[in-house]
């Protein structure tokens, strides 16, 4: 089924509201002997623009277990076209492409200063049920209505 403009423009206008940027200094102890951030460390700096985000729809990870659920990280895929640096300032923008069946988060690393694209990334997370650790195949309510999907 094909989105009309009318959904499409709704999701648009849902999508803006779904983004988060943080800007984060490289530290001397992320960087490897070449300088440069060692690549593990970007998926901190994800996690960092992750919680922003979440934090901004009101459904940070305590609020995600105490509505009954937790949100596994179940998939990465990172793109490094240019290496961050030491003392660098980056910022770290995440947004949230899917929320149906799963939580897609895509995120872009750029230079603080310059707009400058050094990472492209996404993680897909999955909401299991607390109780009975059984996967959901679709989001629970309670995501829909922070994102102001569904009525609450």
């Amino acid at each position: 089924m094909v989105p009309d403009r009318a959904t499409i423009g709704a999701m648009k206008a849902h999508a803006n509201k779904w983004h988060a940027s943080v800007t984060i200094e490289v530290p001397f102890h992320d960087v490897d002997a070449m300088g440069i951030v060692w690549h593990g460390h970007y998926l901190k700096y994800l996690e960092i623009a992750r919680c922003a985000l979440l934090e901004s729809i009101g459904y940070n990870y305590r609020q995600m277990s105490e509505s009954g659920y937790s949100w596994p990280i179940v998939g990465v895929r990172v793109r490094y076209p240019k290496p961050a640096t030491f003392g660098q300032r980056i910022t770290v923008s995440a947004s949230i492409k899917e929320y149906e069946h799963r939580l897609r988060i895509a995120y872009l690393i750029t230079d603080a200063e310059t707009g400058a694209r050094l990472t492209r990334a996404s993680t897909i997370q999955v909401a299991v049920n607390n109780t009975t650790r059984e996967v959901c195949f679709a989001s629970p309510q309670v995501l829909l209505a922070r994102l102001g999907a569904v009525d609450s």
